[in-house]
């Protein structure tokens, strides 16, 4: 399982010192939304200039004209950028297209998405797919309740799961045996723990020690 750090809410110079700080326990980084909505694409730019060897993910969450936003966020580094799965699957398809013409990879944000659009999705075998709880869910509702059980609708072994919201040292051993994602999406747990350090070299043993279970 592989640790994405979830960078939100935060000033660029302060998320680039951060991950400084856990970038040995941590796989992937993202670059939130709200980072991008604040400080636009130069928050990609500058997040992949600070980490070149780390996978870059731009949580851009399009959902509309996606041909020039995945081509902002490739032009700006990212390896990786996020469409929601409720679009139009014209919208996923020139996503698709994008990320193949620039070599680089999407990842489809199942949040709040039907049964029947997450089969329509499946088809996107080079995808990865996003379970996630939203933050409102988290905050305003107190859900914790995901959308995809054991498995379900990912009968293809190949497809990549990335799981998001509320991951905690508490929760991700529950989170391997329900969903068993191939990548989990770690914010606040790691970015407002006292000491992120800690906090992330603790995921990574977890995540570690679960491996070599498997």
């Amino acid at each position: 399982m592989k640790i994405q750090l979830a960078l939100d809410r935060m000033e660029i110079a302060e998320a680039i010192e951060l991950t400084r700080k856990v970038a040995d326990s941590i796989d992937w980084i993202e670059v939130g939304t709200s980072l991008i909505k604040e400080f636009g694409v130069a928050s990609v730019k500058e997040l992949k200039r600070a980490f070149p060897a780390k996978t870059v993910v731009a949580d851009i969450k399009t959902i509309d004209n996606a041909r020039y936003e995945f081509e902002m966020c490739f032009e700006s580094g990212a390896d990786v950028a996020t469409v929601m799965g409720v679009s139009p699957l014209v919208t996923i398809v020139a996503c698709m297209e994008v990320a193949q013409r620039y070599n680089k990879q999407v990842m489809i944000d199942l949040l709040n998405t039907s049964a029947e659009q997450k089969r329509a999705l499946m088809k996107y075998k080079e995808a990865i797919f996003c379970d996630h709880v939203s933050k409102d869910e988290q905050e305003i509702s107190g859900s914790q309740n995901r959308g995809m059980k054991n498995g379900e609708l990912l009968e293809d072994p190949d497809i990549l799961v990335a799981a998001a919201g509320g991951i905690s040292l508490d929760s991700i051993g529950k989170l391997r045996e329900t969903l068993n994602p191939a990548i989990a999406i770690i914010g606040s747990a790691i970015t407002k723990a006292d000491n992120p350090a800690a906090a992330a070299a603790k995921f990574k043993q977890i995540c570690l020690q679960e491996e070599n279970l498997v």
